[in-house]
């Protein structure tokens, strides 16, 4: 098993990426292993004062970095020496497993879907957010913000995704899966909602619970709640305000500590072709651990077969 790690993708890259790789190899009694893409001299000076276990990592070369701020697309046409481009590279051409960068987001999108393309019937692959249950589990909250116009299938595709991802990765043997409306009743909300409703209700891959309200996402209602990703979005961006808002105000509380994403990593693309996992750009060295965790788990419960079986299943 080869995981790529982008070092340079992040604020704080390639330290805080270092200090990730040290902690996960430290924790993990059977590593994959790994392959860090990052400027080779500055990486061989940081392990030398952090240095990692012989037999675990490979360095490969990479003399461009995609800053934060550039054209995702521009970026990754004209730098092809970056070390996100080398990452897609190495995935498309089977040298990789997976693939996780907390670099430019946008870049990793593009590169997600044009490097190693969506599965054979995913019509926009997703991504999602977590969000912590007062009860101790995690709601998976989807699309999350890089489809913020969508139709009723993509909302129903959203949601056999996310299902899968639960099912297999979070072992919740059957998902509940809900839809984000402004009431419990059927026949709620807007056109797209109203239309998403009998889509979901009647997918036999889906363990439709009904409609979810705001109140409900942060409780145990559902697994899975699906919407928009322009509402995902906001509701994301407010979870994360909340808890700036606990630490400024120096509470300590068990649940909201939960909502530091440190602990999560990254969030994985759903519905392309290989594992893909993108942290957030402030990302210390716990969260690049936990998205090296996330990718070894997505290879090893073949998440990506049973998705694209999945959907081979439902085409004509």
């Amino acid at each position: 098993m080869n995981i790529a790690l982008d070092m340079m993708g992040g604020d704080f890259a390639p330290l805080e990426a270092v200090k990730g790789v040290m902690l996960y190899l430290s924790e993990v009694s059977i590593p994959a292993h790994l392959l860090l893409i990052g400027d080779e001299p500055q990486l061989h000076n940081l392990l030398q004062q952090h240095p990692l276990k012989p037999g675990c990592y490979s360095i490969v070369h990479a003399s461009q970095v995609i800053d934060m701020h550039e054209h995702p697309t521009k970026a990754l046409k004209e730098k092809q020496q970056s070390s996100i481009s080398i990452g897609f590279h190495l995935l498309a051409s089977g040298k990789a497993d997976a693939f996780i960068s907390a670099g430019n987001t946008g870049a990793m999108l593009v590169g997600a879907l044009y490097s190693i393309k969506p599965i054979e019937g995913v019509t926009r692959p997703t991504i999602g957010a977590y969000m912590p249950r007062e009860n101790g589990g995690l709601g998976l909250l989807l699309d999350a913000g890089i489809n913020s116009d969508c139709k009723p299938e993509n909302l129903n595709q959203f949601a056999v995704l996310g299902s899968l991802f639960v099912q297999h990765v979070w072992n919740i043997k059957k998902p509940r899966v809900a839809l984000l409306n402004i009431g419990e009743e059927e026949g709620k909300g807007n056109l797209l909602a109203q239309a998403t409703y009998p889509l979901l209700a009647n997918n036999p891959l889906l363990n439709f619970v009904g409609n979810a309200e705001g109140r409900d996402i942060l409780t145990d209602k559902s697994d899975v709640i699906v919407c928009e990703g322009f509402t995902g979005n906001a509701m994301l961006k407010m979870a994360e305000s909340v808890y700036d808002i606990i630490k400024r105000r120096n509470i300590h509380d068990a649940y909201f500590d939960r909502f530091d994403f440190e602990q999560y990593g990254g969030v994985p693309v759903l519905g392309v072709n290989k594992p893909v996992v993108i942290g957030h750009g402030i990302s210390h060295g716990p969260a690049f651990k936990n998205m090296i965790l996330m990718a070894q788990k997505m290879i090893e419960t073949n998440l990506i077969e049973k998705i694209t079986n999945s959907f081979k299943s439902q085409m004509p």
